[in-house]
């Protein structure tokens, strides 16, 4: 093993070039990172990747995080992102936050078992940055054995992790001395899985409040359009009806008493009140039979016709 000053201008190109030949062999090498000291492999190489697992005494269920150092590579190893990821990445990216996504499926990689997912973080550390960027993402985890306090300073590092170490990058005190905030947003509401250096405050800040479940969805437009009209169309209905009996019973009452209506709407042709006989000044003579030369019909016997007329 050996340990590079990356703190000096006139050593940091010898560090970061052997860095990068360790990680390009499939070595394991620690560098300096805004949060804690890491330790780094290749994440695209399975054995390096297993390598740092045994280093820290881990087990694959256990997957190491993935630091990048361009904003760009995210949308290479991701996929599926949540709308707020973009905002979060813009504005806390480099920053200690680590974001659990879905990763590319097409990916030929074995971080271990990730059911799918990736933990991106791109490091707010200058030294991390250019070497990333020189070497391609690296599977990156806190440079300790697994139990043990994350390394502040190269020295813890090495005292840890010893000669499983190929390079160790020294540079100077870690700046924030405390691991990132992980934050799941393959799940709804999202959910901070480690609460790290980074408040949850701060993330709703940013995009709001991520943490809560949305509320209920209503009906779709169409849906509701629909209750709508059905709703629309009774009230027109009960309208209708009102109106129809309202018609009925004024109908009923301008009838004249005439006679009753009959099942198919006519009027029966019931006898009406008699009409009042004429005066007697204005009935005309009568035709009787002569009774005799001479003689006249009596004056007040009623004629046939009259009879007729008289109500019974």
């Amino acid at each position: 093993m050996s340990v590079h000053d990356t703190q000096n201008p006139e050593s940091r190109e010898e560090a970061l070039a052997a860095a990068v030949d360790a990680v390009r062999d499939g070595e394991l090498i620690v560098l300096p990172t805004d949060t804690v000291y890491g330790i780094g492999a290749d994440a695209f190489t399975p054995d390096a990747v297993e390598a740092l697992l045994e280093a820290k005494g881990r087990g694959r269920d256990t997957p190491p995080p993935v630091l990048i150092g361009d904003h760009a590579v995210l949308m290479a190893l991701a996929v599926e992102l949540p709308d707020y990821v973009e905002d979060l990445t813009e504005e806390l990216w480099p920053g200690p936050l680590t974001l659990i996504l879905n990763a590319q499926p097409s990916l030929t990689w074995d971080l271990g078992d990730t059911r799918g997912t990736v933990a991106l973080r791109m490091p707010e550390d200058e030294v991390a940055l250019e070497l990333l960027r020189r070497t391609g993402p690296l599977a990156v985890s806190s440079a300790n054995r697994h139990g043990k306090p994350a390394a502040q300073s190269v020295l813890e590092a090495a005292t840890q992790l010893g000669d499983s170490v190929s390079i160790y990058l020294d540079g100077g005190p870690a700046r924030i001395g405390e691991g990132s905030t992980i934050l799941d947003t393959t799940v709804t509401p999202a959910e901070i899985v480690r609460q790290g250096s980074l408040s949850k405050e701060r993330i709703i800040e940013v995009v709001g409040d991520i943490f809560t479940a949305p509320e209920p969805e209503p009906e779709d437009a169409e849906d509701e359009e629909k209750i709508l009209d059905v709703a629309e169309a009774s009230e027109e209905e009960a309208t209708d009806e009102g109106s129809a009996d309202t018609t009925a019973d004024t109908t009923t009452e301008a009838q004249p008493d005439q006679g009753a209506v009959a099942s198919n709407g006519s009027v029966l042709d019931l006898p009406s009140e008699p009409e009042q006989p004429a005066s007697s000044a204005e009935l005309p003579l009568a035709e009787t039979p002569l009774t005799g030369v001479g003689e006249s019909a009596p004056a007040d016997v009623g004629t046939e016709d009259d009879s007729k007329n008289t109500p019974g």
